[in-house]
């Protein structure tokens, strides 16, 4: 039996959302703010020992909670975790979830319950908040009954835990009422759930006797280890018993210490670990142990608290996970039938290589001494780290996404989440003109480069797409000239070229990330073996695959003439810039370029710049434009440009400082720097605004 899904409603952000689990790792990444420890607190709310709090309610429900008036007829809502088990008949203990059955013909592969934290009795909260905050003369109460919830135990007086059972259905799940208590027994014969918490604080370094992690290797003996007989003259034998103590745990903590001596530290070059007994007169009978760090080659023993944060993090970690796990193996009467661990931020004070090989890590602790037919937990994974997210299996990531929920009937806007399941997502084939790709090879190719370059693309706000290079080191300058709020926003920069931009619009758009393409045109000559060409060709068509496939057109004067509501797709959460025709001023005179690529069009929209020799493509510049826009074309085509010298001199050009015409003091003074591409330009600012306008989902 597995814990296959949940479904929170109405807890915090999490207006309505549904998480399925894997049968050994599922792992929660998203931004900050996103719901990933709101998805954790829900469960242990339900299901561990965390209290619930009035602003556990999301906000749509706070809002109807204080305009709740019981002559409308309205009822108040209430916060619901449904939690669904896929079961194996032929295996299980039929009697535990017989009482969650409707009916004798009822599914037993799969069972759901309902927890929902609901009012017990509306009539009396709704009279003792009318005594408490009765309306003034002007029929407004001083507060609010939200606030009055909020007040010491009146959550908990008022509302109270209800249990249902669930079947499924075609339209939704049906729920049948169940007592809380026998529900509760039920569900705890069912699941076993433990949380491994983020900021686990456990370094100590003034501590002069054991501190967390000594204490948790001593409630690990303690709970889960044959344990000693102490003597009862202690007194008078203390030095004995410690010596026999010391040699009793190195005899019964040796398979734990080889298994952490596995995970990766210490090396060979770092310290041992030793558990020591240091009982003294006053303490004999209560026993007492801290951890040393043994230096294996001159055997001096040093304090706990002189090793590293990583480490004993690390440590930590695996006693705790493997604690838990034995516990539920451990217990001898109505065992949980399954045991699901959740673990938050596990890369705190871990390097990058340790949190890459975490995971298998902490199943090597698991594994290690437990038989193999013994069931195993589940666990479940909230994270930041990229490194984490490159070892495991696309198809075991959920992805939180912030997102603003418009309540149509409430008339206002509120703070939500969704969650995407990646298990779920499945690529189109792929038309690239000169083949299809297939959807397996679609979805074997994002795998490859997310694992590749490390990415951060599921933290981040938005993403990138750059063609290359250049246009990766120039946009950071870029951003701080057009769009300097994008500044402070968690932006992801992929390089991919323009034949594979369109292989990330249907991840992108399954995650509901807003993105900004920046490519090239590329003209090429058709009636000339598609060699390059000057972008003003009369027939020049253009080779880029990505631009081909967003505006299913190739020819260059067509493309040139897409506005900007054709550049703006996907719902709005697309944007593809590429270069277009602009206007350059040369001698007062008006002329027409239209770059190929981002050097060209930088040298039509920077051209005082390199005539002044401020900056350079290596050649001198004609005056005439036509003549101009074939030198600069030939050049830049050529091979002997280095376009990445290029990008390198942009960003050593030292901005200059100009007056206004007709200013008169420091205010009309502005720091002017060379001119951003107008089509790189609009992107960002179409990115910008788009931000903006979201900004609410992240607050």
């Amino acid at each position: 039996m597995r814990l296959k899904s949940i479904s929170i409603r109405n807890f915090r952000r999490l207006r309505d959302v549904e998480v399925d689990f894997e049968h050994k790792e599922t792992v929660f990444v998203g931004p900050n703010n996103s719901g990933k420890t709101s998805a954790t607190a829900a469960v242990r709310s339900f299901l561990g020992n965390r209290d619930f709090k009035i602003h556990d309610f999301s906000m749509n429900c706070i809002f109807s909670i204080d305009k709740y008036d019981p002559s409308q007829g309205a009822s108040l809502p209430s916060i619901e975790l449904d939690l669904w088990f896929e079961v194996d008949p032929g295996s299980i203990s039929f009697g535990r979830v017989f009482d969650l059955a409707t009916s004798l013909s009822a599914d037993f592969s799969e069972i759901g319950m309902r927890c929902a934290l609901a009012v017990e009795d509306v009539a009396e909260l709704w009279e003792q908040y009318d005594n408490t905050f009765p309306k003034g003369e002007d029929g407004k109460r001083k507060r609010s009954l939200s606030h009055f919830l909020e007040l010491e135990g009146n959550l908990r007086k008022y509302f109270s835990l209800h249990m249902f059972s669930l079947e499924k259905s075609q339209k939704e799940a049906i729920a049948t009422p169940i007592d809380p208590k026998n529900g509760k027994n039920i569900l705890n014969s069912l699941l076993r759930v433990d949380f491994v918490d983020a900021q686990r604080n456990i370094d100590d370094e003034n501590a002069t006797s054991s501190n967390r992690l000594s204490e948790a290797f001593a409630t690990y003996y303690k709970r889960n280890l044959e344990q000693a007989e102490l003597a009862e003259k202690a007194v008078s034998v203390i030095e004995e018993n410690n010596k026999n103590l010391t040699e009793h745990y190195d005899q019964h903590f040796e398979p734990l210490m080889k298994m952490i001596g596995g995970l990766g530290l210490p090396s060979g070059n770092d310290r041992a670990m030793r558990v020591v007994s240091t009982l003294s007169s006053d303490a004999a009978l209560r026993g007492n142990t801290e951890l040393f760090y043994v230096d294996t080659n001159t055997n001096h023993e040093l304090p706990e608290g002189y090793n590293g944060l990583g480490f004993k993090n690390l440590v930590f970690m695996a006693i705790q996970i493997d604690h838990f796990y034995r516990q539920w193996l451990s217990t001898e009467e109505n065992r949980p039938m399954c045991q699901v661990i959740f673990i938050e931020e596990p890369e705190v004070h871990l390097h990058a290589q340790v949190q890459q090989t975490f995971i298998r890590q902490m199943w090597d602790v698991l594994t290690a001494g437990t038989p193999e037919e013994e069931d195993k937990p589940q666990l479940a994974i909230t994270t930041h780290s990229s490194h984490i997210l490159d070892t495991v299996d696309f198809s075991k990531i959920r992805y939180f996404r912030r997102k603003l929920i418009d309540e149509a009937s409430e008339g206002k806007v509120f703070q939500g989440t969704t969650v995407h399941s990646l298990r779920q997502f499945q690529p189109d084939p792929i038309d690239v003109g000169s083949h299809i790709v297939s959807a397996e090879e679609a979805l074997s190719f994002l795998k490859k480069y997310l694992r590749l370059t490390h990415c951060d693309l599921f933290f981040s706000d938005a993403a990138i797409l750059v063609e290359g290079a250049v246009e990766k080191l120039l946009l950071p300058r870029m951003i701080d000239i057009v769009a300097e709020n994008l500044n402070k926003k968690y932006l992801t920069v992929l390089e991919v070229g323009g034949a594979y931009g369109m292989r990330f619009a249907g991840l992108l758009e399954f995650l509901e990330i807003p993105y900004l393409v920046i490519t090239d045109i590329d003209s090429v000559d058709p009636d000339n073996n598609r060699k390059n060409c000057i972008a003003t060709e009369e027939n020049a068509v253009s080779a880029n695959a990505t631009l081909s496939y967003f505006f299913q057109e190739t020819g260059v004067k067509k493309l040139a003439k897409q506005t900007y509501y054709n550049c703006l797709q996907a719902d709005g959460k697309r944007f593809v810039s590429y270069q277009k025709p602009v206007s350059v001023d040369i001698e007062g005179q008006s002329h027409t370029f239209h770059g190929r690529t981002l050097e060209e069009a930088f040298v039509y929209e920077n051209l005082d710049l390199f005539q002044e020799g401020k900056l350079s493509i290596g050649i001198g510049l004609p005056s005439e434009p036509t003549e101009l826009h074939k030198v600069v074309w030939e050049r830049i085509k050529g091979s002997t440009f280095k376009k990445t010298e290029f990008a390198m001199d942009a960003l050593g050009f030292e901005p200059s400082v100009r007056k206004h015409e007709g200013g008169s003091g420091p205010a009309d003074h502005a720091t002017c720097y060379w001119n951003v591409p107008c089509y790189i330009a609009e992107g960002l600012q179409w990115l910008d605004g788009h931000l903006s306008q979201k900004q609410g989902e992240g607050e």
